[in-house]
């Protein structure tokens, strides 16, 4: 019986051994992929290892990450439209498996950022607020979190820069972020890393 239960508990084991092992391959590829700029080939690993790791935020998350960072740079509204209506749609899934994470709110916050950006006449008025109490809770949430401090310093310096306001605040705040990313270490190597580049040059841009 001892051996019986000692040779299920190896299987086992061994199991969940192998399980890990094929997920951080996954991620690590499909990760590759972004870096290199394979948005459709990461997005649909992305989506595959989402399908076995149900209880995992982390999948569709970097989904909604690659059509929303893609969304930002895109010229064409209706692609733009397209790529937020998917980013969108991956966050509704992360929105209800993590609601209070720091990194998903940010994500929220981003998608929400570049529907006023699609249309700031009529999204301004309408996101702005959700954005800013977005990044409020996700500030209490985790306030040495560097995306949370660098996002919302850099989404309020834009607001004030729109109205005339003064960005001093906010810049003080962005170049406090470097640091912070500088000493940030995240939860698993799959944990969301980026924003440094971008936090670099918005800092640079206060000068």
């Amino acid at each position: 019986m001892v051996k019986l239960i000692t040779t299920v508990a190896f299987v086992l084991v061994s199991f969940l051994t192998s399980a890990q092992t094929q997920y951080e391959k996954g991620m690590s590829s499909a990760l590759q992929l972004w870096g290199e700029g394979k948005n459709t080939e990461a997005i649909a690993q992305f989506e595959r290892i989402a399908s076995v790791e149900k209880t995992n935020w982390l999948p569709k998350y970097y989904i909604a990450a690659i059509n929303t960072f893609q969304a930002f740079g895109e010229q064409d509204k209706e692609k733009m439209k397209t790529l937020l209506d998917a980013a969108q749609k991956a966050q509704d899934e992360i929105n209800a498996l993590a609601p209070d994470n720091a990194e998903v709110l940010v994500m929220q916050a981003m998608i929400h950022t570049a529907w006023i950006v699609y249309d700031p006449m009529t999204n301004g008025q309408k996101l702005y607020g959700d954005v800013m109490f977005i990044y409020g809770k996700a500030e209490k949430i985790a306030p040495n979190n560097p995306r949370v401090v660098f996002n919302k310093a850099s989404f309020e310096k834009g607001g004030a820069q729109y109205f005339g306001g003064d960005t001093k605040p906010m810049c003080e705040k962005i170049k406090a972020s470097l640091e912070l990313f500088a000493n940030f270490k995240p939860e698993t190597p799959f944990h969301p890393t980026w924003g440094l580049e971008r936090a670099k040059k918005e800092a640079e841009s206060c000068k």
